[in-house]
């Protein structure tokens, strides 16, 4: 049953063009071509850059971070098992009823029951050195995967016509460089799939899985059916941009406000050059346009393009969160993340600015003067 699922799966109308076999691509005459088993080896390969990323992050990454100011923030809450077990049990947003009934059982105020479960769910958030540990990991490697990428292809004919992929796998040898471009970004894209479970979780989690699926699906069928020029190009297009992104962020986390809106701003300019102008009138053309005008459409045409349509359809949705950051930057002159699942922590900032407020009024109301302090159990103190 195996073997006969093996050769459907492998059927050459599947996978090549009508005027091509599995035989044609075969090494001979000093030509070398890729292979489907080349493709095992980036599973090990994305848990040996899991290792690296740890200690990256521990050796690397922190000490940066520390030189911005950027520390393992923690707020720190009086223990109480019967809140706790209620965080843990029942949920971390009680309604009203719940605070009431929590604040007649542990002897506390309803206003300190809302703080508590504030403090508490403050806790479970990714504190601002877990960011920038991710976005100098991610800034480092997309880095390293454009420069590769650029080394790998400035000699090459760039402006050679995609469409010839189709039909011109005879001179389409496998180079050393393609190899291991290809090895480092699946391996990559692998370990961001495997780590995307405990890294910081945004808005746009489901599209970021989707993304990261759609590029190993491409990246693989491209890789099986040797269409190496046209997936080279497509990932030197996605990568150029994440650079300035990720370190954008990670001068955000710092602090560094003009620095990150610059970065930012030129962050936006290369996506939207890249993603729509260079990627679809220019490769999605080459790939989907001029192969019509020599062969009628086969099963890998319409499935590569399809993967690459998704991928146009995600930097869409990608380019409207720009926008609105953008907007953001133009008339609050700041950039905040808006794919953060920061909705909570607004909240809480909200409540806790209501606290303040609410003190200060007490305060007046009380006539306390600049040598009197509130404390926790509503005393005052002289």
């Amino acid at each position: 049953m195996f073997q006969t699922f093996k050769e459907w799966f492998w059927l050459e109308r599947f996978w090549l063009p009508p005027t091509i076999k599995w035989s044609d691509l075969e090494d001979r005459d000093g030509f070398t071509f890729s292979k489907p088993s080349h493709l095992y080896l980036t599973i090990p390969f994305a848990l040996l850059l899991l290792i690296i990323r740890h200690f990256f992050e521990k050796f690397v990454a922190t000490p940066i971070a520390k030189t911005f100011g950027i520390k393992k923030a923690t707020r720190k809450i009086i223990p109480n098992s019967i809140l706790e077990n209620f965080f843990k049990t029942s949920t971390k947003r009680p309604s009203h009823d719940d605070i009431y009934g929590l604040a007649k059982k542990s002897n506390l105020t309803e206003r300190q029951v809302e703080r508590w479960f504030r403090s508490r769910r403050s806790q479970e958030r990714p504190c601002q050195l877990k960011k920038f540990q991710e976005a100098c990991w991610r800034f480092t490697f997309y880095l390293l995967l454009t420069v590769a990428g650029i080394v790998f292809l400035y000699d090459k004919p760039w402006a050679y016509d995609l469409w010839q992929v189709w039909v011109d796998y005879p001179r389409q040898s496998l180079l050393p460089s393609q190899y291991w471009y290809y090895m480092l970004e699946m391996s990559f894209y692998w370990s961001l799939l495997f780590s995307v479970g405990s890294d910081v979780k945004r808005k746009d989690f489901l599209a970021n899985v989707i993304h990261h699926l759609a590029a190993l699906c491409l990246m693989g069928f491209s890789w099986c059916a040797n269409y190496i020029r046209g997936g080279t190009l497509v990932m030197v297009v996605h990568d150029v941009a994440d650079i300035w992104l990720e370190s954008a962020k990670m001068f955000s986390y710092a602090g560094w406000k003009k620095t990150c809106n610059g970065l930012f701003f030129i962050f936006s300019i290369v996506f939207f050059i890249s993603r729509f102008i260079v990627y679809p009138f220019w490769i999605l053309y080459c790939t989907i346009i001029l192969p019509l005008h020599y062969l009628d459409p086969f099963f890998s045409y319409v499935f590569l393009n399809l993967q690459l349509l998704l991928l146009q359809v995600l930097h869409l949705y990608w380019g409207y969160f720009i926008l609105k950051m953008l907007k953001r930057c133009i008339f609050m002159e700041t950039i905040q993340d808006v794919r953060s699942d920061d909705e909570e922590e607004e909240e809480d900032e909200e409540e806790e600015e209501k606290d303040t407020k609410s003190k200060e009024i007490k305060c007046v109301k009380n006539g306390l003067g600049a040598g009197r302090h509130l404390i926790p159990n509503g005393q005052h103190s002289r």
